[in-house]
């Protein structure tokens, strides 16, 4: 090994910071990941809020006496937990959760803040989604085909990797406000608010 190859080994050797082995290209690939992927989940928010028309047309809307959850909940037709998706269907405190989940992840994945409370959120969230789409299903409780398109890995189970995956690398210290949150006192004191 050379003196060059032995100092760039051992630099490596004492570096303190996580994710410091990331390259300037790929810190910010992540870091348009997590943005994007956290406007993913702002857009829901204020689409199912003001009823933009994209995904909730504006008599659906949440400030317009829609319900967020009572559409996609109600209608879950395969998996064995359709009954329990039907009946939390419109209830309030399902929209207020499945609202504050979107905005709370949206926000603090643009911001680069909390990414392991957003990670977990979010993880839990799709968790949740997939079992409400159940893509083990061929066919729907009616017989009807079910869309699955593959029996695992679908949108839901992406997102909540991704989303764990931005967290474990530090992505909000790439163009965003983690390595400042990070430096909190509060944060230093609960590191689980990283």
């Amino acid at each position: 090994m050379t003196t060059t190859g032995r100092s760039h080994a051992a630099t490596l050797e004492h570096v303190e910071a996580p994710g410091s082995m990331l390259t300037k290209t790929a810190a910010r690939a992540l870091a348009v990941l997590r943005i994007s992927t956290g406007f993913v989940f702002l857009w829901a928010f204020l689409d199912k809020t003001f009823g933009f028309g994209y995904g909730t047309p504006d008599a659906r809307a949440w400030i317009n006496g829609g319900s967020p959850t009572k559409g996609f909940l109600s209608s879950v037709e395969v998996g064995p937990f359709q009954s329990f998706f039907h009946n939390i269907a419109g209830d309030a405190w399902a929209d207020w959760a499945f609202m504050l989940g979107l905005l709370g992840i949206g926000v603090a994945l643009i911001l680069g803040i909390g990414m392991r409370i957003a990670a977990g959120a979010a993880a839990l969230m799709m968790a949740m989604m997939w079992a409400a789409e159940w893509p083990l299903a061929k066919t729907t409780s009616a017989g009807e085909p079910s869309g699955s398109n593959n029996p695992i890995t679908d949108y839901h189970f992406i997102y909540g990797v991704g989303v764990i995956v931005l967290a474990l690398t530090y992505a909000g210290h790439t163009w965003g406000l983690g390595r400042w949150w990070a430096q909190l006192p509060f944060v230093q004191k609960n590191r689980w608010l990283i």
